[in-house]
């Protein structure tokens, strides 16, 4: 039975490349969620102005990779310090953004940004943390997107250093 994480933290190209190296990742589906907009476009998103941000939602297997696991992972590869914006994407629809499915990850997420902010970040970080309502699924050319675009400048100048990270620093966490 697989769980479901939705994480978001700047472009959700970036974030769905990075946690689908990962063991026990069943599906990253990229979207928007966290605003007040029904059924948003890319382009409404964009715009600011739906109070959205993009996310994936993660559906993995808790038996082989855990909440906390994927956690550490997701805050190793963005920033969570900067407000509105990751690397060259600027508004609110790129913030830092953990939405919880229950009050288990709630309490894990809090105590999780609690030791960070304490042990590293000097209680920095900005990430919001808030309970999900509604995922919106990204138009299809959306999804896969580093998967089927590659050699595209910002999938090598972007992506590519965070799946990088992802590799050499979580070989443990790595699919096979």
């Amino acid at each position: 039975m697989t769980e479901t994480a939705t994480l978001g933290g700047g472009c959700f190209w970036c974030i769905e490349a990075a946690l689908k190296e990962l063991r026990g990742v069943e599906s990253v589906t990229s979207g928007y969620a966290g605003g007040d907009v029904p059924n948003p476009s890319y382009e409404a998103v964009c715009s600011g102005s739906t109070g959205h941000a993009e996310v994936v939602q993660v559906e993995y297997d808790p038996e082989t990779i855990s909440y906390l696991e994927l956690l550490e992972v997701f805050f190793k590869v963005h920033d969570p310090t900067t407000k509105d914006r990751q690397g060259p994407d600027v508004g609110s629809q790129y913030r830092s953004i953990v939405l919880y499915h229950d009050d288990e990850q709630r309490r894990q997420v809090e105590g999780f940004i609690e030791r960070l902010n304490e042990e590293v970040y000097d209680g920095g970080i900005v990430t919001e943390v808030q309970p999900i309502e509604t995922f919106y699924e990204a138009e299809e050319y959306h999804q896969d997107y580093y998967e089927k675009n590659p050699a595209d400048g910002y999938c090598q100048v972007q992506i590519e250093p965070k799946v990088k990270k992802v590799r050499e620093e979580f070989a443990a966490l790595l699919a096979e």
